[in-house]
């Protein structure tokens, strides 16, 4: 993706001796994880075409993906599904907006868009991107991993006022919302092809989008539907015991009750904005109870070797955590409590001093004891949005 590693790499360096006075330690620290890590992921990750990446470093020709409706059935030379390619975006658009480096909005325009296009089906309608590269013929069609996408272009829109950013995003909305009908009184699938069950993840970020399209063009419309998404999964997934929110429903009305921080995070998210959308005071309320529970339930007491005692994010998945970091952000925009954020951070020091590999790559498990042969692109890339978050936010 980045052609010339040599130009990049001295541009990289300059970026860190030009780094504004009013930033603290931690912000500069945060700003130069993030931009290293990037780095990294363009240098070792590219599959050396289209502007496509790999799913782990080092490449593993017969690695099979696991987070699918249906069995891994590729073969032959392969490159990153779409989950993880579309972790990059996030990471570029936390970088754009905490920088506003004209570097990082040229690199969505000449690298992030490209190698999306490559995933994008126009022949089935709605038009949507597919789980695989549709060079490779039809893939899987994810309505979560569709809703991602939404919530990046959305991102990117505010960050270039780019109108045709806006258009993607509510194109892809489009496609998310087809996934909605009445079996089990609404909610959307998990997956277009395989309709087994309704999920938190493709629900809670319908529901974000939804408000934030709102927030964009004034139509009332999305706000009623996402309030009406909203609403049916804390009716049927969260746990009304500690406020957190189970994976999915199935067709004839199973529960599966695994907790990922992600779902959480994504209706705190939801909570905290229908409150800034409405000044109703009982959905701050719900959002400050889904944050004090999920940091509960989610973490537990660490030392690191340094001798700092922390609350430590269990082994449940780097992506899933940059997801609920998104939550805690927008709580802490509205209420200013920053004990959350500070935890975050406590984390991520961790996961830098004692996680990080001598390629510059990171594991899944924050205490640094696990070490994963094979370095997931989306466990690198949801590190990027998290640091290149904390870099733009002022802790009070």
């Amino acid at each position: 993706m980045i052609k010339n590693k040599t130009i990049a790499a001295i541009f990289f360096v300059f970026g860190f001796l030009v780094l504004t006075s009013f930033q603290t330690k931690s912000e500069k620290n945060d700003l130069i994880r993030a931009k290293a890590t990037l780095q990294q992921i363009f240098s070792l990750y590219s599959a050396g075409h289209n502007h496509l990446l790999n799913e782990t470093f080092p490449y593993k020709q017969d690695n099979k993906a696991t987070y699918l409706a249906g069995r891994d059935t590729l073969s032959g030379r392969r490159v990153a599904y779409l989950w993880p390619t579309s972790g990059v975006f996030s990471g570029v658009n936390a970088l754009l907006k905490t920088t506003a480096n004209k570097q990082y909005r040229q690199m969505l325009e000449t690298d992030i868009m490209p190698g999306l296009e490559q995933y994008f089906d126009s022949l089935r309608k709605p038009a949507c991107y597919q789980s695989y590269i549709t060079s490779a013929g039809k893939a899987d069609r994810f309505y979560d991993d569709n809703v991602w996408l939404a919530l990046d272009f959305y991102e990117s829109y505010l960050l270039t006022n780019k109108a045709e950013y806006l258009k993607k995003s509510v194109k892809t909305w489009q496609f998310v919302l087809s996934g909605w009908d009445e079996q089990l009184e609404g909610g959307i699938y998990w997956c277009e092809q395989k309709k087994h069950s309704k999920n938190t993840c493709s629900n809670a970020p319908a529901s974000v989008l939804a408000f934030k399209l709102f927030e964009a063009t004034k139509d009332s419309a999305y706000f009623n539907r996402g309030l009406r998404i909203y609403n049916w999964t804390k009716a049927n997934l969260q746990d009304s015991t500690d406020y957190l929110y189970f994976d999915n429903k199935n067709l004839s009305g199973k529960i599966s009750h695994a907790k990922y921080t992600y779902n959480s995070g994504q209706m705190l998210q939801a909570a905290a904005m229908i409150y800034k959308l409405t000044g109703n005071k009982a959905y701050l309320d719900e959002a400050q109870h889904i944050a004090k529970s999920a940091m509960n339930h989610f973490t537990e007491e660490f030392t690191t070797a340094e001798g700092k005692r922390i609350r430590l994010f269990k082994n449940t998945g780097n992506w899933f955590n940059a997801i609920l970091f998104r939550g805690y952000t927008e709580l802490y925009h509205l209420d200013g409590n920053a004990q959350y954020l500070s935890v975050f951070r406590d984390n991520m020091d961790q996961v830098w001093n004692h996680v990080r590999d001598k390629n510059g790559l990171f594991s899944k498990d924050w205490k640094g004891q696990k070490n994963d042969e094979y370095k997931w692109l989306l466990d690198q890339a949801s590190l990027v949005e998290i640091w290149g978050t904390l870099a733009d936010i002022k802790i009070k």
